[in-house]
């Protein structure tokens, strides 16, 4: 894992797509969405050897591959939607980790983190070899954490612009936000740029961008829809497995 550069504000590494690694104020280890597999990963997800908390937004392949394999060896708190948590309970043995089956509005503290789960509006749902139809893992979701020292940050997930991020900001006022911006599956940067403004945030993100041509969202294009508002946001993007300080 990442060593910190945050001393006592924490850290944050983007691994590629939408994956993203924590390191709390208090030393804690979070990982978002563990596709390390993707095109624009730094790192195999044979390198995470210590994790405290495994957070996956849904159950698409590009978010969830390699997170089971990965808890298996690191033994995290996995907080996730009721019906990942029904599979997770079939596929992971005792003591492979802590499943906290859990669903939009709840929040749970794991590791002296406070974790609510909010919604995303996306689908859910993949292909299993031998079944007729795609297999149902819950909505999707996304995640406000408040860290050790009262910072919050909010991983959208797979999501577009939705009214919901206004609940979000009023309810739990996140200061950084991981927002999507490649577009064709999820919003893009102009979609993004007022998911920004609802939400409050005074620092951005972006993710799930620039792994395959598809996703062309950049985040110049996050900068130019966020001036066009007036915004003064920060968009922080830096290279996959660059350690950044939490502003």
């Amino acid at each position: 894992m990442a060593e910190d550069a945050g001393g006592s504000r924490g850290s944050f590494s983007w691994l590629g797509h939408s994956a993203i690694e924590v390191r709390t104020p208090g030393g804690r280890r979070i990982l978002f969405d563990p596709w390390l597999e993707n095109p624009r990963s730094p790192r195999g997800p044979e390198t995470v050897d210590e994790l405290d908390v495994l957070l996956v937004t849904h159950g698409h392949s590009d978010h969830l591959s390699n997170a089971i394999d990965i808890a298996r060896r690191t033994h995290p708190s996995w907080p996730c939607i009721h019906e990942l948590s029904l599979l997770l309970g079939s596929e992971l043995a005792d003591g492979d980790a802590e499943v906290i089956g859990m669903n939009k509005g709840g929040t749970v503290v794991s590791h002296g983190l406070r974790i609510t789960m909010v919604g995303a509006d996306h689908s859910c749902g993949d292909w299993v070899d031998g079944a007729s139809e795609p297999r149902y893992l819950g909505e999707p979701v996304g995640f406000v954490v408040e860290l050790e020292n009262g910072f919050r940050i909010y991983h959208a997930g797979d999501t577009q612009a939705n009214a919901d991020m206004r609940l979000t900001a009023e309810l739990f006022k996140p200061d950084l936000a991981f927002l999507p911006i490649g577009g064709h599956f999820t919003m893009d940067p102009r979609g993004a740029a007022l998911a920004t403004e609802m939400l409050g945030v005074t620092s951005v993100v972006p993710i799930h961008y620039g792994t395959f041509p598809i996703l062309a969202g950049t985040p110049d294009e996050l900068r130019d829809e966020l001036r066009s508002r007036g915004s003064r946001v920060s968009v922080l993007a830096p290279e996959p497995g660059a350690v950044i300080p939490f502003p």
